[in-house]
């Protein structure tokens, strides 16, 4: 029952963002299952007139958007976009993100950057009062990795961090590789005070490729659940 109830939240999350497009957009397409939501009720609108050209932050999402018969472009061919609508797996009140458990964070960042606005959309279990409760995924290339994974403890340390970091596995116990090629380290740091802090002090270690700490790119989300839907931010 919880787990339907989850799934019913993030579809109401979904419906509402739908609203957001119309006719003419150039349109982001999150990863994650929320996501997942988004993608098929905007076909829904598309099959029924809604003219939008769509950009997917996954192969995944490609995939299904691609099946759902959605008109698909990329940031080569379409660099910015009107809206990019993404989950994630926490979100707290001043919209700062913790994404990536999809392992799709680094294309998420660059079509939320490359975006006029990005709304979040998220079941109630995702708004949290701190970040870090999800483990931060960390994107690295597999070049030195036992190197970055100590310089990323290093810096984790100075902002009084601690955890286990683990190299995510794919299910057939191999390095999970994202879509770019690269590894995921999973960060178990707990609480994170300072997310602005511990962002620039990742993105400064070389082999980090990106990190899952979202800050400054979220406008509003769209939060649903107990048979309500909440607005964060600003969504126009």
């Amino acid at each position: 029952m919880p787990n339907q109830i989850s799934d019913s939240q993030k579809r109401a999350a979904a419906a509402r963002a739908v609203e957001l497009v119309a006719s003419g957009m150039k349109v982001g397409l999150g990863t994650g299952s929320t996501a997942a939501h988004f993608v098929d009720l905007l076909a829904e609108r598309a099959r029924a007139g809604l003219d939008i050209v769509c950009v997917p932050t996954s192969e995944a999402t490609r995939l299904r958007a691609a099946r759902q018969g959605l008109r698909l472009t990329t940031l080569d061919e379409t660099p910015r976009l009107d809206l990019t609508v993404d989950g994630a797996d926490e979100v707290d009140h001043e919209l700062r993100l913790v994404k990536g458990g999809g392992g799709a964070l680094l294309r998420e960042k660059i079509v939320a950057h490359a975006s006029a606005r990005m709304v979040v959309i998220a079941d109630q279990s995702k708004l949290v009062s701190v970040l870090g409760a999800f483990g931060l995924p960390i994107e690295v290339v597999p070049f030195g990795l036992a190197a970055t994974r100590i310089a990323i403890e290093a810096e984790a340390s100075r902002l009084g961090l601690s955890g286990r970091i683990v190299l995510r596995q794919s299910a057939d116990e191999q390095p999970y590789l994202t879509d770019g090629g690269h590894y995921i380290l999973d960060a178990a740091f707990g609480a994170i005070p300072d997310p602005v802090a511990l962002s620039c002090r990742l993105g400064d270690i070389p082999g980090v490729v990106e990190h899952g700490l979202f800050i400054g790119l979220a406008h509003g989300a769209i939060i649903a659940g107990g048979g309500d839907v909440a607005i964060l931010g600003s969504l126009g």
